[in-house]
């Protein structure tokens, strides 16, 4: 039993990488298969539904890492501008290396792609943003901002730090999120 999960996690991990790195369209089932090292049979063996099925499950992997990592980064500081600043500046330090592995930070590239191809991957990443806002709403309002000041502020953050994500994986550095920081100390210290 342990042996089956192992695979399908190694599975699971090669394919969020690889479609954070690719895109949807770019990853191919045998690359994923390669990467990961699991015999060919095991991919539709953990995954009937084949390349869809594991995009849900990688987008899936990629909000609960991004849910796990904002929670304890924008947890116990002195104000919300001092949250957000620490928490996009700890996103940026992940940028810096050349090889970087961005795993479970953006999930831009396959949304953007599937958004008008493939309606299950397009719900799916709908759903983790809108998570993501919520999160970053309900942390808003703990630091005292009006609920639906709080609510636009959420969907403003999710979209600047995703954007800053996209341009960190193309400047292959974590600079665009570092100006995000000093924006988002300075909006959330004048409100």
């Amino acid at each position: 039993m342990k042996k089956k999960q192992d695979t399908k996690d190694l599975i699971l991990q090669s394919a969020t990488r690889l479609f954070q790195r690719q895109g949807y369209n770019g990853t191919g089932l045998n690359q994923i298969i390669e990467e990961s090292g699991a015999p060919k049979g095991s991919i539709y063996y953990h995954f009937p539904n084949g390349k869809e099925e594991i995009a849900l499950e990688a987008i899936s992997v990629m909000r609960k890492l991004v849910m796990e990592g904002a929670e304890t980064d924008l947890s116990a500081k002195n104000s919300a501008a001092e949250a957000f600043e620490f928490y996009a500046n700890n996103i940026a330090s992940v940028f810096d290396t050349r090889d970087c592995v961005v795993e479970g930070l953006s999930i831009g590239l396959i949304a953007s792609e599937t958004a008008s191809t493939h309606e299950k991957l397009r719900h799916a990443c709908e759903l983790v943003f809108k998570d993501w806002q919520s999160l970053y709403a309900d942390i808003l309002e703990q630091y005292g901002f009006e609920k639906k000041r709080a609510k636009e502020l959420g969907l403003t953050i999710t979209a600047m730090i995703e954007g800053a994500c996209l341009l960190s994986i193309t400047y292959q550095n974590g600079d665009p999120l570092r100006m995000i920081a000093k924006q988002l100390s300075l909006v959330l210290k004048t409100i």
